[in-house]
This record gives C-alpha cells, structure tokens and sequence, in this order.
C-alpha cells in the first residue's frame, strides 16, 4: 500500500542522521517489545507478512512521528486485537479480564535460542520455470495497491535489469491477506539512479532490489 512507511525518494525528510556507536536498544521497553513480538509470531497467530502490514496501516502522521520501536508495538497491538488475543482494556491496564484464546505454539525461554537461529525461512520449491534470466531487461508494474506490498512506490513502472535469480519465496503481497503462500520467483534487480528519479539523479549511482516475479514484465530489446 501507498503509505507513510513507503519513504524511498520521497523529498523535504532531511537528512539520514547516523548515531555513532548506536545501542541495539534505546531503553528497556525497546528490549521488551521486540521480545514480545518475536514471541507472539512465533504462536503463529500471523505472519511476518501480516506483522509488516499492521505497521504500515498506520495513519501517516502517526507513522513518521513515532520511533522504530513505537511503530513496531503499534503494530504488535493491531494484530492482538485483531486476533482476538487481547482487548485494549488489557493492554492499557494490564490486567486480563477475559479467558485467553489458545494459540497453536508459545515459545519457552530454554527455546528462544534455537527459534532465533533456526529464523523463519521462506524460500520454497515450485513446479515452474523462472520467467527472466540474468542480464535481462524489465519494467516494473505501476500498481497502486491497497494491500501490502514490497515493490516500493518509487520503483514503479521503471526500467531495471535483472542482477540475479534467487529461486521461489514466499509472495508476501497474498501472505499478508491470509491468500496462502503463493510462491514465485525472486529476483535482485539493479536500477540506474537516472532511470529512477531523472537527471538530476548522478548516472554513477543505482539500486539493487529484491523483487518478485509478478512485479515485473518483458521489456522488447
């Protein structure tokens, strides 16, 4: 979806300010709420996709002034409500008032290690052939989806060649909709800066992106 998240060439953010020697975590909340929302995945109540697309429905005020970490327990709220798994009464309070749903899996300290090294893999094997080759030329789709999506919006309808052929993943776009896996080829296309954003772009310059098959078309050489 088109939303505050989607920043890529976007004008008038200013400048990206590197912090020197930045922490892993800011404060003790930031610690907890990335706990809990890797142990909340891990119920498999939703996906990562689903987890992506409940911080992106943000308003776009609310998104570009909050931190990181406020973004991601936004989104970690978003789906226990939607879920059912907590009211916002509990969450404001902090007291269950309601018997707790049944999740299919709850990850235990002595596991934590092995889940996160284990990850989430969502490369899969598929029946089909890849549709592009290495070197070949491509366009990608202009769409304006209002579901989730990972072709950013200043990508769209550009011209790219295709870097790499990486095999069948996850589509995230059905993903995050509850419309199954939908596996298709992925591929890291190379973008030239002035194909993106015109001359004033240095020709020097370019962006590779991983992108999926269904977002790209045949361009005539």
């Amino acid at each position: 979806m088109d939303g505050g998240h989607d920043l890529g060439g976007m004008h008038g953010l200013g400048p990206v300010a590197e912090e020197r020697n930045e922490p892993v975590f800011h404060a003790e909340w930031e610690r907890r709420c990335f706990a809990l929302t890797l142990a909340m995945g891990f119920t498999g109540s939703w996906n990562i996709d689903m987890s992506r697309h409940a911080r992106e429905r943000m308003h776009p005020a609310d998104y570009l002034r909050r931190s990181y970490y406020e973004i991601w327990l936004h989104g970690l709220q978003t789906l226990l409500r939607e879920q059912g798994l907590a009211t916002d009464k509990e969450m404001t309070d902090g007291i269950m008032q309601v018997p707790p749903k049944k999740v299919a899996r709850v990850l235990t300290g002595g596991e934590v290690m092995d889940a996160l090294m284990k990850g989430g893999p969502c490369d899969r094997e598929v029946d089909a052939l890849a549709r592009f080759a290495c070197g070949q030329t491509v366009r990608t789709r202009i769409a304006h989806p209002s579901g989730h999506t990972r072709l950013p919006r200043y990508a769209r309808g550009r011209i790219g060649r295709i870097e790499r052929v990486h095999g069948a993943f996850v589509f995230p776009d059905s993903n995050a909709h509850g419309g199954g896996e939908q596996p298709q080829y992925c591929y890291s296309v190379y973008f030239n800066a002035v194909d993106l954003w015109g001359e004033d772009a240095d020709p020097r310059d370019g962006v590779s992106l991983d992108l999926w098959e269904s977002y790209l078309e045949e361009v005539a050489e």
